[in-house]
């Protein structure tokens, strides 16, 4: 019992002996290399945002990239210090990733278009997009998704393949923009009168630019009205209060002067059977 008991300390004393210092050389290395993949991440994000062209999400891609390739060297090391020979581990990492490559190929697209978008650009942080069904605004471009926040503030994650795959308009990405209106007035009412209070308020908006010059045309006979057809430019970022305003304005311009803005009706006529 003492000769079993004796051999069993011995051979947990080997143990220790022979994989106590890999085991602590390991821990060692994992820790610093942690330490060094944050460091180099928060160094190239410093880096990157010294030049004006790169943008946020680009320097953020990359920085994130140099931390994870760090720490895949961090890992291959760890196992070095076990005797792990790490010329056949990559050899079976690659044979796995090949078979992991194959299955997860929708996973793979979504990282293959956030390059692409990352690459191409064709929006930034903070500009207001419609893609693959949703719009927003961008907040980040991750390897495999996009964060959007909409107008009410709700955070929605959309797959890379998604938004590449499809058009996007980029609502930001001009400095100006057109608002467009279509009053309807009464078939009754003198349209040159209506046509200048149109032009007067959108003269007398600041926002409103004057080159290129508002519009305002007589789109269509309608069935139970006549439609002005309105449009005016301004910066990107007045549209929502261009429109909002001047049609607020218009309205109560309208009732003011005594325009009527018809609601939308129909002449039944009714005729006697027996006659």
């Amino acid at each position: 019992m003492e000769n079993n008991v004796k051999e069993a300390y011995d051979m947990v004393v080997g143990v220790i002996t022979t994989y106590g210092l890999s085991v602590i050389g390991a821990i060692a290395i994992l820790i610093i290399g942690w330490m060094v993949a944050g460091w180099a991440k928060a160094t190239s994000e410093k880096a990157f945002s010294r030049f004006e062209k790169v943008d946020s999400m680009l320097a953020g891609f990359f920085s994130s990239l140099i931390r994870y390739t760090i720490l895949v060297f961090v890992v291959i090391a760890v196992l070095d210090q076990f005797g792990v020979e790490t010329t056949s581990l990559v050899a079976v990492f690659g044979a796995a990733g090949l078979a992991i490559g194959l299955a997860l190929q929708g996973t793979l697209s979504n990282v293959a278009a956030g390059v692409m978008l990352l690459l191409f650009r064709p929006f930034k942080a903070g500009d207001y997009i419609d893609a693959g069904g949703v719009a927003g605004t961008v907040k980040s471009v991750t390897l495999f998704t996009t964060e959007f926040a909409t107008p009410d503030n709700v955070k929605i994650i959309s797959p890379n393949s998604q938004i590449w795959g499809s058009s996007i308009k980029n609502f930001s990405a001009n400095p100006t923009r057109r608002v467009d209106f279509v009053f309807g007035i009464g078939y009754g009412d003198d349209i040159d009168k209506a046509m200048d209070i149109i032009k007067a308020l959108a003269a007398a908006d600041e926002r409103v630019h004057a080159d290129p010059a508002p519009m305002v045309v007589v789109g269509e006979l309608a069935d139970s009205s006549v439609n002005l057809i309105t449009r005016v430019w301004c910066n990107a970022g007045d549209y929502w209060g261009v429109k909002f305003d001047l049609t607020k304005a218009v309205k109560q311009t309208f009732d003011k002067d005594g325009v009527t803005i018809p609601f939308p009706q129909r002449d039944v006529h009714l005729h006697n059977a027996a006659e």
